[in-house]
């Protein structure tokens, strides 16, 4: 069997690293070794929601692991038979869902399946459910890969034990994606949400946000407000402009102290700033296209070239070969273009 050698600590040296690797893995039929997993963080090795992630593509591709234990640094994953599933994923902390999901993704869009996930949903450092539901996964449906996903329950910080179910459909037919600049906004559209909070959190933050858009956009601004209980309480908002081509999006929490027009504005500024550029693709969704862009072929210009974009590309071709063309400076615009199409 073919090895691949991942070094964890290379680039931003986050947990995307491993995500990415084993989903690969998994897709390619390549075992891979990923070892300095984390080692520059402040708690290295893999954390809950990583091992939950790994524990995930176990199953679904029937895999041989070692290392998969918190704070582990090194781990060896290879690949079995894989076929469709419907896997579990009980992160029993605030351990962000939507992290778990970049992982299984790319791997279920060639198994097809669905899963089942507790853990976070709205919580720091990770994309926000909805703007996972609601840019991703539309970004994902124009290269021809259909997802669902139902948010059963919110979780937030620290109690978490959200809840969200889904099912991905096979990849049959892998469209390239051609997104480079957005010429036109139909509309925006977003969800602010609060949960075990009054309603009027989420008006407020939803009315910031519609306020803060409008002072330069003269399109449609529809907002939902969505009011819930759990185990926590917590509140944020995820708007996204409607474009000629994809959706971007920008999105803020809620917390202690935060008044619910700060967080509107924060959203709605992020999003203005990714705009700004005229670039289709905001920097959040672009490292995520990554793998994706990968196997069905195209090009996009995103609003930043990140750390998170530049090592998702390094750790796509320790699998694939050299295929990308990354034009631009990280920090600023720039395009990724696949030069060379894969088949898998």
């Amino acid at each position: 069997m073919e090895w691949v050698e991942i070094d964890g600590s290379y680039g931003e040296g986050g947990g995307q690293i491993l995500r990415t690797a084993v989903a690969l893995s998994i897709v390619t039929g390549k075992a891979t070794r990923i070892k300095r997993i984390r080692v520059n963080r402040p708690n290295p090795g893999l954390r809950p929601q990583h091992l939950h992630g790994v524990l995930a593509l176990k199953e679904l591709g029937g895999a041989r692991v070692e290392g998969a234990g918190v704070g582990s640094t090194e781990l060896e994953f290879i690949p079995g038979k894989t076929k469709p599933k419907h896997i579990r994923v009980p992160i029993n902390t605030t351990g962000s869902i939507t992290l778990v999901l970049q992982a299984l993704l790319p791997a279920m869009a060639f198994t097809g399946g669905s899963f089942e996930i507790t853990g976070g949903t709205d919580v720091p450092w990770s994309p926000p459910i909805d703007y996972l539901k609601n840019v991703t996964l539309f970004a994902l449906e124009t290269m021809g890969l259909n997802a669902e996903l139902e948010i059963r329950r919110r979780g937030h910080y620290p109690k978490g034990r959200g809840l969200i179910v889904g099912k991905v459909e096979p990849w049959e037919k892998r469209k390239p994606l051609k997104a480079l600049e957005w010429r036109r906004i139909g509309r925006f559209a977003g969800t602010s949400h609060a949960t075990n909070l009054p309603a009027h959190v989420a008006e407020r933050q939803a009315k910031a946000t519609q306020e803060r858009l409008l002072e330069l956009y003269n399109v449609p601004v529809e907002i939902k407000r969505e009011i819930s209980r759990s185990f926590g309480p917590g509140s944020g908002i995820v708007v996204w402009a409607e474009t000629d081509g994809l959706r971007l999006g920008g999105d803020a929490l809620g917390k202690r102290g935060k008044p619910a027009e700060a967080v509107g504005r924060e959203a709605a500024d992020e999003l203005l700033e990714a705009l700004t550029s005229g670039a289709a693709v905001d920097r959040f969704l672009g490292d995520q296209l990554i793998p994706f862009l990968a196997l069905a072929g195209g090009e996009m210009k995103v609003a930043e070239i990140t750390n998170h974009l530049v090592t998702n590309v390094w750790v796509v071709e320790r699998f694939l070969g050299k295929i990308f063309e990354v034009k631009g400076e990280i920090g600023g615009p720039g395009v990724v273009r696949v030069v060379r199409r894969v088949e898998v």
